[in-house]
């Protein structure tokens, strides 16, 4: 028999702010954290970006770590604080039990450390040894720093990344592989992605408008969110937040970065994620939607929602309007709003929302709407056609 598998901490920071409440405070508030770029130069500056209103000076002061250290990037910087948080609401004290674990998700690795030498390294001026910090680095040190020995994993799918994370520390859970699993998601932001999304033209020049007739591109955000999974045993009943019920992953392989128009691999991965969770469209309260505010992603996303719930599409948002895309971190900050959703009994709307697009029967909120709300469904859609559901349920 399988166990079920219980929320018991969460922890985020992004563009919005740093933990629950000041998150709540701006979704609330209708706040958006998109605004110039100020972490580094370059010659997209007049881009906007979804930036942490944290420097790594001070993230390490909020993480505990020695700033003189110089072996712990951002990307690390921000998932410590972030599992703190979650770590602390669960009321977990670390432990080396073989029955814990740690899955941690992202794509940029070490990036932002790689790249204060990159041009120097090139031009052949950089000489001492240069540690290479990979995917795997933010994921060893946090797992270290709870002492977590026994299972650590690293998922880099790209913007799938984190709810993949999520998806495997659950089927661990559930099938009785780990009582305990710290899973989430990590991405800073980095010249690489910033120019890397430039190079594919679809940055917008504004400020992503999901699911907008006149959306025109996604904005490139950072941030982490953790969440720390329970067993039905080891779970202590005063923390539960909410239960994780449903999930699934569908590949589609359809292109490098695009994904099907008539959003083939999206259906897919709602339609097996309400299976895995026993309920049925109708059931679901809220959809966090991906929602990047892409020309092709909205579309191909919006007819998979279409054909699965018909005329009957339930409150439904992208959030990213406010975080901005967080890439490899995306599932796990949205998995926290969701997580918020459900203890709140409340669905936030987009952001930056005029004219409805024409293709779709359906209307994103516009406005901050109670529930009630039993059941959110949450995607997060990646290059290469790695699409992920999950769906997290009140008791």
């Amino acid at each position: 028999m399988h166990t079920r598998v219980f929320v018991t901490g969460v922890g985020i920071i992004s563009a919005i702010g740093n933990g629950t409440e000041e998150t709540l405070s701006s979704l609330n508030g209708l706040r958006s954290g998109i605004g110039q770029l100020s972490l580094f130069e370059s010659v997209h500056s007049n881009i906007p970006v979804a930036e942490v209103k944290y420097n790594n000076i001070q993230l390490s002061g909020m993480a505990g770590v020695d700033p003189t250290i110089d072996t712990y990037t951002r990307n690390t910087l921000l998932a410590l604080v972030a599992a703190q948080q979650a770590v602390k609401s669960a009321g977990w004290h670390g432990s080396t039990s073989q029955r814990n674990g740690c899955i941690m998700a992202t794509t940029v690795g070490g990036m932002d450390y790689n790249e204060r030498y990159y041009k120097s390294l090139l031009e052949g001026k950089y000489r001492d040894l240069l540690s290479v910090l990979d995917s795997a680095d933010s994921t060893e040190k946090v797992a270290a720093h709870f002492g977590i020995r026994h299972h650590v994993t690293t998922i880099s799918t790209a913007c799938s990344s984190s709810a993949n994370a999520i998806m495997l520390g659950a089927r661990l859970i559930r099938n009785n592989r780990l009582s305990r699993v710290l899973v989430g998601g990590t991405d800073s932001l980095t010249k690489f992605t910033l120019n890397g999304f430039y190079a594919l033209e679809i940055l917008s020049p504004t400020g992503c408008r999901p699911f907008d007739s006149n959306r025109n591109g996604l904005t490139i955000g950072e941030g982490a969110a953790m969440l720390v999974l329970e067993s039905e045993e080891t779970a202590d009943p005063r923390r539960v937040l909410c239960e994780i019920t449903g999930y699934a992953n569908v590949n589609e392989a359809f292109h490098q970065t695009a994904s099907s128009s008539d959003g083939t691999g999206a259906l897919l991965a709602m339609t097996k994620a309400l299976e895995k969770a026993s309920i049925t469209p109708e059931d679901i309260g809220y959809i966090n939607a991906h929602g990047t505010g892409t020309e092709i992603n909205d579309l191909s996303e919006g007819r998979a929602i279409d054909s699965l719930f018909g005329s009957r599409v339930p409150p439904i948002s992208s959030t990213k309007g406010f975080t901005g895309h967080t890439l490899g971190a995306a599932g796990a900050v949205e998995g926290v709003i969701s997580v918020l959703a459900l203890k709140n009994q409340v669905a936030w709307p987009g952001l930056n929302q005029s004219e409805s697009m024409p293709e779709l029967s359906f209307t994103p909120l516009s406005t901050v709407t109670p529930g009630p709300i039993r059941h959110v469904l949450s995607n997060s859609f990646g290059f290469g056609g790695n699409n992920t559901s999950l769906i997290f349920s009140n008791l």
